[in-house]
């Protein structure tokens, strides 16, 4: 039934806010405020979601903000409505989860203050029962200095998605002069603040320049998220006590990793669990009979320090592989944790759905490369000629040369899944074991990638589609003088279970779901350093996944 009340008597009236009974007497005194920030839903549920916002305040004191949700564009049909307090504490961010709504539903919500009006916003619940379809698109590493948002853009123009995913990254903790700012002057995208984020107020600060972006504006209002936080959220690299990026001189890492979880969780359309400090996020989405989607938690509840190959490097220039394959394989070594792993293994256990689907970060499929390559002794090319030159003509092969193809292969990139083996097989083993189809949706890398996954047994148990990054430079940036499409080229022949990558655009991807098959395809961008940009047709076909025994393996569309 739709509520009409007059506007005025409305936010004169004791209304329930956050749990909380607010009358006429709390609102005297209060500050104003206007919306700059934009609006945002998510964490969709069947019966409900979350609706944020963010007003900025004309003076000081708390801040009432009526807030409604409606069934037409016009937000005449009111079905929910109410008054949330906001003030300095929570940075004037305003977030509303709204319960009883009607399952599989479009809604549109708005909010306003004595002198403002928000933007109205599209959201939908989740459907429930029988479904027949559900596309997501996915994103990463979403960088503000290195380019434009023209992947949000393109994805805000589409009409058939249902949500999206954003995997982590979401902003970068660096300072101007630091990774990927060289062209933020020319392109008027100097970060803010200028410095490395340290504290609350750092945060803060650059969420609300990112919230600023239109593109981003464009595609909150469009869709509801469903969101991960990965290790720039906080600082690179992060792990339970520690983190890369943080150094000697920049304080308490702890006091640095609540700053940003409490400012995450504030800009952040996400359900508050726990209340605002919290890092136990992972949390799972049921997609009626068709998708359970456990978003999980890899970064700072329980990640045990990632290994670094320099620490097995001997005084005589050579690799200590037993001790570093020891500390690999230690089944103490934590990922996921006890508590989160066995919530996952429960949880995909009683399910129903069709797909079991792991929202996160981080590559999940074994990325080993010889090790002259992980450590950019040679290049791709070089590689590959060389390989051929030892197959033709082997006679030619110098020793130097022959040591470099014996060498061999390592995980390329120990911050990822394959740092953390033992938990991955548990993983895997336990969607075997349960006979279930298994997608890992990855991101953190900047680019793209399709892998099957096996169990160390070679039995096939799912799929990885990796999103590559919204603007942050990929592996061309890093290869520089080596030919893309050579790199990728070689990752696909050298990496067993690598069956597509691309390494030198900037995109996301999208993820149709029907009961019959899981098709992912890649949309990437020929630039993010101009908003005038095109679409690329670099693969021209989608990679889908049937369900079933014998079918949990990657197929051209």
């Amino acid at each position: 039934m739709t509520i009409k009340i007059n506007r005025r008597a409305f936010m004169k009236s004791s209304l329930l806010v956050s749990g909380v009974a607010v009358t006429t007497g709390m609102l005297s005194g209060c500050a104003t405020g206007e919306f700059v920030h934009g609006i945002a839903s998510g964490d969709p549920l069947q019966d409900g979601v979350i609706i944020w916002t963010r007003v900025t305040p004309q003076g000081s004191g708390k801040l009432p903000v009526e807030w409604e949700v409606a069934t037409d564009p016009g937000c005449q049909d009111v079905v929910q409505r109410g008054i949330y307090i906001t003030d300095d504490f929570r940075d004037y961010t305003v977030k509303v989860d709204v319960k009883g709504l009607i399952p599989g539903t479009k809604y549109y919500y708005r909010f306003r203050t004595s002198m403002d009006s928000s933007p109205i916003g599209e959201t939908r619940t989740l459907p429930q029962g029988s479904v027949d379809r559900f596309k997501v698109a996915v994103f990463s590493c979403s960088n503000y200095p290195a380019g434009y948002f023209n992947v949000y853009k393109h994805a805000a123009g589409q009409d058939d998605l249902d949500a999206v995913m954003h995997i982590g990254d979401y902003f970068y903790e660096y300072g101007m002069g630091e990774y990927a700012t060289e062209d933020a002057e020319a392109l008027g995208r100097v970060p803010a603040p200028e410095t490395e984020l340290l504290t609350l107020q750092d945060y803060r600060t650059r969420y609300a320049q990112y919230h600023t972006d239109p593109d981003l504006q464009a595609l909150h209002a469009k869709l509801p998220f469903i969101t991960v936080w990965d290790d720039h959220e906080i600082a690179n690299d992060a792990w339970k006590a520690g983190a890369e990026n943080h150094n000697d001189g920049e304080g308490d890492y702890f006091l640095r990793k609540a700053n940003a979880i409490k400012a995450y969780f504030e800009w952040m359309p996400i359900r508050e669990r726990h209340g605002e400090d919290n890092d136990d996020i992972y949390r799972s989405f049921e997609v009626g009979d068709l998708v359970s989607l456990y978003m999980l938690e890899t970064r700072v509840l329980a990640r045990d320090k990632q290994l670094d190959y320099a620490d097995y490097m001997t005084p005589t220039g050579g690799f200590d592989s037993d001790r570093f394959l020891a500390d690999l394989s230690n089944p103490g070594r934590a990922l996921l944790g006890d508590e989160q792993k066995a919530w996952l293994q429960n949880s995909m256990a009683t399910s129903g759905a069709t797909w079991q689907v792991l929202g996160q970060q981080i590559l999940m499929g074994r990325m080993n490369l010889p090790i002259p390559l992980t450590t950019f002794q040679i290049g791709f090319a070089d590689y590959i000629q060389l390989v051929q030159l030892a197959q033709t003509n082997p006679d030619q092969v110098t020793p130097e040369q022959w040591a470099i193809l014996q060498a061999p292969s390592v995980p390329y990139n120990l911050d990822a899944w394959d740092g953390y083996p033992v938990e991955r097989e548990t993983v895997l083993e336990t969607s075997r074991l349960l006979n279930k189809n298994l997608i890992v949706l990855a991101g953190d890398t900047h680019n793209a990638w399709a892998s099957n996954l096996k169990t160390l047994t070679g039995e096939s148990v799912g799929v990885e589609f990796a999103t590559p990054g919204v603007t942050s430079p990929g592996l061309e940036s890093y290869l520089v003088g080596q030919d893309p499409n050579l790199v990728a080229a070689g990752a696909v022949e050298f990496i067993p279970d690598l069956k597509w990558a691309n390494t030198q655009y900037r995109g996301y991807m999208t993820v149709t779901f029907t009961p019959e098959e899981a098709v992912s395809q890649w949309i990437l961008v020929d630039t993010v350093k101009s908003q005038d940009f095109n679409v690329l047709d670099v693969f021209g076909k989608s990679l889908k996944v049937l369900p079933g025994v014998g079918n949990r393996q990657i197929m051209e569309v």
